[in-house]
């Protein structure tokens, strides 16, 4: 059965004077999945989500959301989505009751249909004791979720959540994500962009890394970090093993280590699926470096981030031609 594509863009440009923010974005969200949008500051991201919300229009490229052409038919493209950017969109001084029934008027909600809808996200969202309180008197948390809230009132096929949890306390972003869980589960499609990549790696289905305005590598949590190998990292028990301990790493990997001297740690990527925790424990020995704690593991979707766009060792590993879109 061929698979639905609810967000697809093809070679999207878009510039902004000397600033080349998009040079040929590719993407391809199925239906009914979380896509995480991860890349550096200025890579092109929140550029990427304008374009796909209608909000800005493409230099170059095309893209269809459920279908419609973000430039032919805005029209029908912002009736199929929701939206919840970087900052609140809620009027401070309304109520949250007075912000979710505004904007159920505004999208042309009537009646009782006003109030049940309403309700039925202030409990949902965890917002009815405080439903009719000052949005302003809100914690940064309970006001993302308003925010939310009002971007799913008219259960958008597709929604865009474009750092969502930013400056949030982890238990308030943990409420976030059990949302966004229980969105994908019930069939929307997510676009989620996001600095925090353990949220991508909770949550996304297919992540898409951006980089420089393209899409240099795509796959899964568990396929990209199957392209950069196993993660080793041993704890010294002093500043001068250091050195010793970085020596022993780079012999046995190939790879440049990454030396932390506050927390006495060397750490370095591991692709060669024969290497052994004992050994490199022995070798480390046999090289005198003084070792109180080493481990061998999956490396996590930020050590992924650093290897693949270069910025632990100042080297970008090219995209594969599974993985580049």
């Amino acid at each position: 059965m061929p698979t639905t594509y609810t967000v697809l863009s093809e070679g999207l440009e878009k510039r902004y004077g000397e600033v080349h923010a998009l040079r040929g974005l590719d993407l391809a969200v199925a239906e009914g999945t979380v896509c995480g949008v991860l890349g550096p500051n200025g890579a092109g991201k929140t550029t990427a989500v304008r374009v796909l919300t209608t909000l800005t229009a493409p230099d170059g490229g095309s893209a269809r959301i459920a279908g419609h052409d973000v430039v032919r038919e805005a029209g029908a493209v912002r009736a199929a989505i929701g939206v919840t950017g970087q900052s609140a969109s809620v009027d401070g001084e309304l109520s949250g009751r007075q912000n979710l029934r505004l904007f159920a008027k505004l999208l042309k909600f009537r009646g009782e249909a006003v109030r049940s809808r309403t309700d039925d996200l202030l409990e949902r969202f965890e917002l009815a004791d405080a439903a009719d309180r000052p949005a302003r008197t809100y914690s940064g948390g309970m006001r993302r979720r308003l925010d939310l809230a009002a971007s799913l009132l008219a259960r958008p096929h597709v929604l865009f959540l474009d750092e969502p949890t930013t400056g949030l306390d982890p238990h308030s972003r943990n409420q976030i994500w059990t949302a966004v869980r229980e969105l994908a589960g019930a069939g929307t499609t997510v676009l989620l962009t996001t600095q925090y990549l353990e949220e991508a790696d909770q949550l996304a289905d297919d992540i898409v890394l951006v980089d420089s305005g393209r899409a240099a590598h795509r796959g899964t949590p568990a396929e990209l970090k199957a392209q950069i190998g196993s993660y080793a990292e041993v704890v010294v028990g002093h500043p001068s093993a250091l050195v010793a301990a970085a020596a022993v790493l780079d012999r046995l990997t190939g790879a440049e280590p990454v030396l932390d001297h506050e927390r006495r740690t060397v750490g370095v990527v591991a692709s060669d699926p024969t290497l052994t925790l004992p050994r490199i424990v022995r070798e480390l020995d046999a090289a005198g470096a003084a070792v109180i704690d080493a481990s061998l593991r999956p490396p996590t979707l930020d050590e992924v981030f650093l290897r693949l766009t270069g910025r632990d060792t100042g080297r970008t590993v090219p995209p594969t031609k599974e993985m580049a879109t």
